[in-house]
């Protein structure tokens, strides 16, 4: 008989506890499961599979020791409030281990002919009749502040002081990132700079920048299969949308920005137009999907957001 108030305990406190979970926190767990699965399932093509394997397990122990009822320390917010930013990124590094394992081939020669099927040209190569240095000084800066742009959203949020609005945003755009990963997965592709390299007959060249901004872009993203659907096209467009809450001049500032930054991602040849097209019609699609599955995860009545 003692048995029946020891389990009635066990389910109230274990209740109790996934009920301080933030939706994020159940996003990012279950990403890091699913892969695991995969890891596990592939671990004899993987390398380093036990410590990929490690890692999310230490992973998803940050975020239950973080979410634990009772874990209201200054350090633990912080935490909770930061941690998809390295998360997200460990996500995508960890992609270029295993898409070369798991996925060993590429769909960019599809990509390529869908291009000229719709354009009658391969649009990288025809983006060559306007290059010019400050031309492309200006597309390699505005695609390097594709993060931070995707970040000061997030930072205006949270100077407003509207929390809510900052966790489900946190929310939208991991839910955005980690959907873009399964995509590079499910049809690699590294794009145009690659495949079409034979094609150009103009290498691009900046004025300041252009060349550090370039290589360091490289390192970071590791040259990896990285470009169906564009990231930098579902990114921009969540943020961009998000905007609209803020103030119409920063909703402005985005839509200019964006369509630059899709401009960019085709002058610099790093995107086919097709992978452009697929990273938005992913955020349209993710935008409805993203507020039913958070409040579906769990926001309390006074958690609310405008987003």
């Amino acid at each position: 008989m003692a048995q029946v108030p020891l389990r009635r305990t066990l389910w109230v406190q274990s209740r109790a506890a996934l009920s301080a979970w933030w939706p994020v926190d159940w996003l990012f767990t279950g990403y890091l499961l699913a892969v695991a699965a995969l890891v596990l399932l592939f671990r004899n093509r993987i390398p380093h599979a036990a410590w990929l394997l490690g890692l999310h397990a230490a992973g998803i122990a940050l975020i239950a020791l973080c979410a634990r009822p009772g874990a209201g320390t200054l350090a633990s917010l912080v935490f909770r409030h930061c941690y998809p930013l390295p998360y997200i990124f460990a996500c995508y590094r960890e992609m270029s281990i295993l898409i070369p394992a798991v996925r060993p081939l590429d769909f960019d020669r599809e990509m390529a002919r869908l291009d000229f099927a719709l354009w009658g040209a391969h649009p990288t190569v025809w983006l060559e009749r306007f290059h010019h240095p400050w031309l492309s000084e200006f597309f390699e800066i505005v695609y390097a502040l594709f993060v931070p742009s995707v970040l000061f959203v997030a930072f205006l949020l949270w100077r407003r002081r509207r929390y809510a609005d900052f966790r489900y945003y946190a929310f939208l755009v991991s839910l955005g990132f980690l959907a873009s990963f399964v995509g590079y997965l499910l049809v690699p592709v590294r794009g145009p700079r690659f495949l079409l390299a034979h094609l150009q007959q103009v290498e691009l060249r900046g004025l300041w920048s252009f060349s550090a901004l370039r290589d360091a872009l490289d390192f970071l993203e590791s040259k990896q299969y990285d470009c169906f659907p564009s990231g930098h096209a579902e990114l921009a467009v969540l943020a961009w949308w998000s905007a609209r809450r803020i103030a119409p001049g920063v909703f402005a500032v985005y839509a200019a920005y964006t369509l630059c930054l899709l401009l960019s991602t085709v002058y610099l040849r790093y995107h086919y137009t097709v992978d452009l097209a697929a990273g938005a019609l992913l955020a349209v699609a993710l935008l409805p999907v993203a507020r039913r599955f958070y409040g579906y995860l769990g926001p309390k009545p006074e958690e609310e957001f405008t987003l």
